[in-house]
């Protein structure tokens, strides 16, 4: 009877042991298959993430691309705006170089004319002079050569009047020729308004005593 009861413990034991056995196997299967499954988890939410990385790397790079082509558009519209201004600024300094070239062309055609007419009346001077100088110069003679003298400085000052008259009227260059009772004067402009011949007619006419008829205007 205790042979009995001793195996019949001795089986229970070896029972309890298969059972606390096979509940340590199943315990480790199943924490493997959550290890493995979770390690499965990780992974694919890794690879999710690289694949979410290079995604936006991808668009990033797009914006990028982009974003350099636009710089690129502007900075070409910029380079060919800057083109454009130094072309139309070499343009408009052309256009004024050529204008200034007129301008000077015509400023020097005055000052070569007024100074053609004062060498010209001081040689009439100087003429004169040597006829009231002479020994065998009559006394008629020297009386002629000093009037012609005297004739001469009233028309170079009445000259200098009406030309500064006509610089006060807008006209910074005006030149006078005196032929006789024949007046002419050259006016540096494109265009006179009539009002405008008008009022330098009448400065002629004033100073130099010369009937409108016999003044002749002209521009250059």
């Amino acid at each position: 009877m205790k042979l009995f009861k001793k195996n019949q413990v001795v089986v229970y034991v070896i029972v309890l042991m298969l059972m606390v056995a096979g509940y340590l196997n199943y315990t480790n299967n199943t924490e493997n298959q959550t290890s493995v499954e979770t390690a499965m988890q990780m992974e694919a939410v890794d690879d999710m993430q690289l694949a979410d990385i290079g995604d936006a790397t991808l668009v990033n790079s797009n914006d990028v691309v982009t974003e350099n082509m636009d710089n690129m558009e502007k900075s070409n519209t910029i380079s060919n705006e800057t083109t454009n201004e130094v072309t139309s600024e070499n343009d408009i300094t052309g256009d004024n170089t050529t204008t200034q070239t007129s301008s000077n062309n015509t400023d020097d055609y005055f000052v070569k004319s007024k100074l053609e007419r004062d060498t010209m009346y001081s040689q009439m001077i100087e003429t004169y002079e040597k006829v009231l100088n002479s020994n065998h110069s009559l006394e008629t003679q020297r009386q002629a050569a000093t009037q012609e003298i005297q004739k001469i400085n009233d028309t170079k000052n009445s000259i200098m009047i009406c030309e500064n008259l006509i610089r006060t009227k807008g006209f910074e260059n005006s030149v006078i020729f005196v032929n006789g009772d024949s007046i002419s004067i050259i006016i540096g402009t494109t265009e006179m308004k009539q009002e405008e011949v008008a009022q330098i007619q009448n400065i002629i006419s004033r100073e130099m005593k010369a009937e409108i008829e016999n003044i002749h205007i002209a521009t250059k």
